[in-house]
């Protein structure tokens, strides 16, 4: 999440950066601080899920009267890359 638009001057926040094991449970949670937060529900797992295909990432801005207040931004990141076989080969006995 990262705060935009001229309220940030205002209130100067750092962007938050959260990871997920999955993008349900990332649209899960997103969906549920709105709620908690009484932000309107633009954020769905089909948008999100279409964007990430499409363009490798999916973006929703915020804005309350006309001001642009926060953006939400979903990017797919490989958290546990496969491990190498450090080079050990097979037994040849089994």
């Amino acid at each position: 999440m990262q705060h935009i638009g001229s309220l940030n001057t205002l209130r100067q926040r750092e962007p938050n950066t959260i990871f997920f094991s999955n993008l349900k449970k990332a649209v899960e949670a997103i969906t549920a601080e709105l709620l908690v937060n009484n932000w309107p529900l633009k954020v769905n797992y089909t948008a999100v899920y279409r964007g990430v295909k499409q363009r490798k990432f999916y973006s929703c801005d915020f804005d309350v009267a006309g001001t642009k207040v926060f953006r939400i931004k979903v990017v797919p990141r490989v958290l546990n890359p496969a491990l190498p076989r450090l080079g050990i080969d097979e037994n040849p006995i089994r």
